[in-house]
């Protein structure tokens, strides 16, 4: 299964959460995610922190929906090590982040 958000949004985010004085932007930008990038978000940062494996990805999802108690962004902000997190997991999924990297880049 495959993340149905963007890559490019989730390397924006891993920038964002990187550098403190961009945190809020982070937390504005997953505000306004739909309901179902910010599952697939959170999904993705747990497979990257190792509380599911890749293959497990559509449990992860599934257990996203589920628990989505609180909002994404607090949660994931809350997050040690959200950028990471989000690197590894998207790394573990076999996703290439090049492209991404280099539109955020050349800005």
């Amino acid at each position: 299964m495959t993340p149905e958000i963007s890559t490019r949004k989730v390397v924006h985010i891993i920038f964002q959460a990187r550098n403190p004085s961009r945190k809020n932007e982070a937390r504005q930008f997953i505000d306004a995610l739909n309901d179902d990038e910010k599952a697939h978000l959170v999904a993705v940062a747990w497979v990257g922190r190792g509380a599911f494996e890749p293959e497990d990805y559509a449990e992860a999802l599934a257990t996203a929906y589920s628990e989505a108690t609180t909002p994404t962004a607090d949660y994931l902000m809350g997050m040690p090590h959200l950028s990471e997190n989000l690197e590894a997991g998207l790394e573990a999924l076999d996703i290439d982040v090049s492209d991404a990297e280099e539109d955020f880049y050349d800005r």
